[in-house]
Formats: C-alpha cells, sequence, structure tokens
C-alpha cells in the first residue's frame, strides 16, 4: 500500500490571499488568511498529482479521509510560545560565540561585543536570540562541554538579565539544562536530539520549548557526498518518528518546531528540493523554521555574483519561505532581512 503525502501549494499572500478566503475560493494556512492556498499536490515515493481544493471531493474514500487529515494540521492555529507570534515570520538572530562559525566566527565572542550586538539584533526585529558556543558548520569538531559553556555562561546571564530573549543553540543535555535555568526559552539542536542521549530527559522534565532539525552525519563529515531515496519524504519520515518517540518519553506538549536542516547533510539539489517544497512540513502540524541566512546554497546559484555576506541571497529566499508560509527564519542580519521583508509587504498591499 502506497503512503501519500499532503503539500499545500499555489499560495496567494496579502490583501488579495484575504479577499480570496472571505470568498470561501482558497483555504487559510494555520488560520492566517493572509496566507492561502487553492491546491494540493498528493505525493508517493513513485508518483505527484496536483489537484485544485474543489478536487479533493472526487478522490476515493480512503484517499479523501488522509488528505483531509492533513488539510486539517495544515490550516490549524498555531499557539504562540518562546516569544514568537505565529500570525507573522518571526526573525530567529544568530548570536556565534565561537571563534570558528562559518561566517562570522569570532566577530562577537567577546562579553562586550555579544551584548552589543545581542541588542541591536533585538532593535532590528529579531524576535528571539539564538545564542550558540559551539560551531556545527561542516568540517567542525566537537568541543568540550566545559569550553562551550565558559563561551556562553556570562553572556547568557547578562542578556537575560536585560531582558534579551534567548534561543540556545547547543547538543548538549547539560548546557541546555543550564541554559534553561537562567531563562533561556527554547533549545535548538542541530543534532535532531540525537547527539545526547539525555536530551530527551531534560527537555521532558523542564517542559521546555524545542526546535528538532534533521542532519545527516555529524558536522565532520555530514557534506561528504550525502545521499537520501527522496530529500523530501525521507525528512518528513524522520519528522513524524522523531515525534512519536518523544511523545512515547512522555513529551506531551506541542512548543514544537520542525527545521529540514539547510545544509545538514545535504547537497546543492537536496537543498533546493526542501526549499522550494518546504510546505509539505506544515501537514505536520507544527511551526517550521529554516535557516536560509548567508549558506552555501546562495553561493552556488548566484557563481560570481556572490557576495561576503549573501544578504541578497538571504533576502531573495526568506520572501519565498515567508509566501510558502513558513513561521520562523533564522537569520544573522536581521535588518537587513527585515527591510526587506517589510517593503515586500508594502508592495504587495499597496
Amino acid at each position: 500500500m502506497f503512503r501519500y503525502y499532503t503539500r499545500a501549494c499555489n499560495f496567494y499572500y496579502g490583501n488579495h490571499s484575504i479577499k480570496l478566503v472571505n470568498k470561501k475560493k482558497t483555504l487559510p494556512l494555520c488560520q492566517r488568511k493572509d496566507i492561502s492556498f487553492d491546491q494540493i499536490e498528493i505525493l508517493t515515493r513513485r508518483s505527484k498529482e496536483r489537484i485544485s481544493i474543489d478536487q479533493i471531493k472526487k478522490l476515493s474514500k480512503s484517499l479523501r479521509k488522509k488528505i483531509n487529515f492533513d488539510l486539517k494540521k495544515i490550516k490549524s492555529k498555531k499557539k504562540n510560545f518562546s516569544n514568537f507570534n505565529f500570525k507573522k515570520t518571526n526573525l530567529l538572530g544568530v548570536l556565534n560565540l565561537t571563534p570558528d562559525s562559518f561566517s562570522d566566527g569570532g566577530k562577537f565572542n567577546t562579553k562586550k561585543k555579544a551584548i552589543y550586538h545581542a541588542i541591536n539584533l533585538k532593535k532590528d526585529g529579531a524576535d528571539l536570540i539564538d545564542v550558540g558556543g559551539e560551531s556545527t558548520r561542516p568540517g567542525s569538531k566537537a568541543i568540550s562541554e566545559r569550553l562551550e559553556w565558559n563561551r556562553i555562561n556570562k553572556i547568557l546571564k547578562l542578556l537575560i538579565k536585560k531582558k534579551v530573549p534567548l534561543s540556545l543553540d547547543t547538543r548538549k543535555s547539560n548546557i541546555m539544562r543550564k541554559g534553561i535555568k537562567q531563562g533561556v526559552r527554547l533549545i535548538n539542536d542541530v543534532s535532531g536530539l540525537d547527539f545526547d542521549v539525555n536530551t530527551i530527559n531534560v527537555l521532558k522534565k523542564y517542559k521546555v520549548p524545542f526546535v528538532i532539525q534533521h542532519t545527516k552525519g555529524l558536522p565532520e563529515n555530514m557534506q561528504k557526498k550525502p545521499s537520501y531515496k527522496n530529500v523530501l519524504l525521507d525528512i518528513y519520515d524522520f519528522f513524524e518518528n522523531k515525534i512519536k518517540l518523544i511523545r512515547s518519553k512522555g513529551i506531551k506538549h506541542n512548543n514544537i518546531i520542525l527545521d529540514p536542516g539547510i545544509g545538514f547533510g545535504k547537497n546543492l539539489k537536496h537543498n533546493m528540493s526542501l526549499i522550494h517544497n518546504i510546505s509539505i512540513f506544515h501537514s505536520l502540524g507544527f511551526p517550521i523554521l529554516v535557516g536560509n541566512s548567508r549558506k552555501r546554497f546562495i553561493k552556488d546559484l548566484s557563481g560570481i555574483n556572490d557576495s561576503k555576506f549573501r544578504v541578497g541571497g538571504t533576502t531573495a529566499s526568506a520572501i519565498y519561505l515567508m509566501m510558502q508560509g513558513v513561521q520562523i527564519l533564522r537569520i544573522h542580519d536581521v535588518n537587513e532581512i527585515t527591510q526587506g521583508l517589510k517593503i515586500f509587504k508594502k508592495i504587495m498591499n499597496n
């Protein structure tokens, strides 16, 4: 028997979308009238077919039941948490307190520079600041728990004291526990909760919101010829299985975010498939996060027009992701991306 997947597609945005929803010509994404759709793509591992929402009633009874089950999740309203407002596109600002992160290693790893940068990210429009003390760029090696904590401890305390809302980017359960006790509002584990066997127990104990990111392999080897049977559906199944696992371990809350992990064990073709078809993950029923900022795919696509900070490519991909209903973008250049999204919205709604 084939396994079916549902992807919302043919999106409308802004005031035009609101008008179409009011006329019942489109379905709102996550109960947001400003983003809606009038087609779905039905996928298996052997086929895909795009149909209008009016054609769903013509499907077989069993398939129609499956599609309507997925549509219920796609249309469901997302409850706000961790300073995110899921009626809009949120920005997760990046604060790397490392000497070797891929695009800004060493720029903010002193107390004065880190505090200044975090406060500016918040002023520029970041809803949450993602603080990390260990680089997980391709080729990087794991560092000790002691070194990672020493890099972030004092800065976490100072930023929380200044009421800057924080996320903690770490793979280690003891770092998570210490950060949660200090007051971080979200745990962002790039390993998909797989690096440390105690991670799920810590998340269960403290009932803290967290991100499940897909990564294939470890940073040391993840970019050495990564392969998938079907990158889109393989990662969808990964998320589905991971949700089942954490439910079986006693985590019952829905304050969970899914991140397909652009650039983490993926080549250009994989990354493009994920970004282009990102809306498939809405049928899992959780907010989606994408880390598109300054990534290698921008260089690969732009060729000789690549630039040091890749703001142009980040902005273009951010607009596309916003129009696909992605709720959170992990961004280095918060001011520039905020400007780009704001101007796009104004033009669309003029």
